[in-house]
């Protein structure tokens, strides 16, 4: 068997993730006839086929799903050489992070207060779906994830979960519902137009449960995935959002907006997701255990 080419098996690995020659030439910025050939003149090496057709898109065989397991590990491993030397070489230490598009700016913020200001660490961060964050995650180019949205687990799953924070959750208004507030729970949410979060979250899965047991058809104006979407219906009163005090401190601080009522055995929680590294970011376990010293449930 002829030696690897480890640029052939660094193609293979990028159509493998994009799913068409299309997609990796395009992410690799080169031309998908060269993409291709030498996808081809590594499956001659190898003595196997790594893909089969399927429509558009190209499917991994089983000798494609062994080829990319091991392609992954190496790539894995040449990334740790490079940062643990970069890192050695390094005065100003780097961190980079990333989190969840939708994700609270207010606790992103209280995450990273214990680095902001400091001279020796340079904080780097990236926001996007939870699919793109897992990726770079894998790739090792950002050390950690923040996401309330916790990744499947299974023995084959490479992540590693911690819950940093669990904050209550609670129905947030302006001071027009104060009025309403005052005649009971039952009756806010029985008359109030709510602002919810969309029906696969988690906290929206919760939410229902308790209006199922108290028998209430809701009154919903509107639905939204991003907690600053529904921090910026509450503010502009388009009804009484089910939502995290935390993501509203400074309305609430300002008397823009009210805790109108705390919502029974309903959490919020925030997790930072990582994998297991030979060479991890001494910064992280710092900041993590930081984290968790803060968190409470208020």
């Amino acid at each position: 068997m002829a030696t690897i080419n480890l640029h052939h098996l660094r193609l293979f690995r990028a159509t493998a993730r994009e799913g068409t020659l299309t997609a990796a030439a395009k992410a690799l910025n080169i031309s998908q006839s060269a993409v291709s050939t030498q996808i081809k003149a590594l499956e001659t090496d190898l003595g196997h086929n790594l893909f089969e057709r399927r429509g558009r898109n190209l499917v991994l065989t089983e000798a494609g799903r062994i080829a990319l397991d091991h392609a992954d590990e190496i790539f894995r491993t040449a990334e740790h050489l490079t940062a643990t030397f970069r890192i050695a070489g390094e005065q100003r230490r780097v961190l980079r992070i990333g989190a969840l598009a939708t994700l609270s700016r207010n606790f992103q913020m209280r995450f990273l207060k214990p680095l902001l200001g400091r001279d020796d660490v340079e904080v780097v961060l990236r926001s996007g779906t939870q699919a793109s964050l897992l990726r770079a995650l894998d790739a090792l180019s950002i050390d950690v994830v923040l996401t309330n949205l916790v990744p499947a687990r299974d023995a084959a799953s490479p992540y590693l979960v911690r819950r940093i924070s669990e904050q209550r959750v609670s129905l947030v208004g302006t001071a027009k519902r104060l009025a309403l507030a005052g005649q009971g729970l039952r009756t806010l949410l029985t008359r109030a137009p709510l602002i919810l979060p969309t029906p696969e979250t988690s906290l929206r899965a919760g939410f229902d449960a308790i209006i199922e047991s108290m028998g209430i058809v809701p009154r919903i104006a509107a639905e939204a995935d991003d907690m600053a979407m529904i921090r910026l219906l509450a503010r502009s009163d388009a009804g009484v959002a089910v939502i995290p005090p935390i993501v509203v401190q400074d309305e609430l601080g300002a008397g823009l907006l009210y805790e109108l009522f705390q919502l029974p055995e309903i959490t919020e929680q925030f997790c930072a997701v990582t994998i297991a590294r030979t060479f991890p970011n001494p910064l992280l376990k710092d900041v993590l255990d930081l984290a968790e010293e803060a968190a409470a449930v208020v």
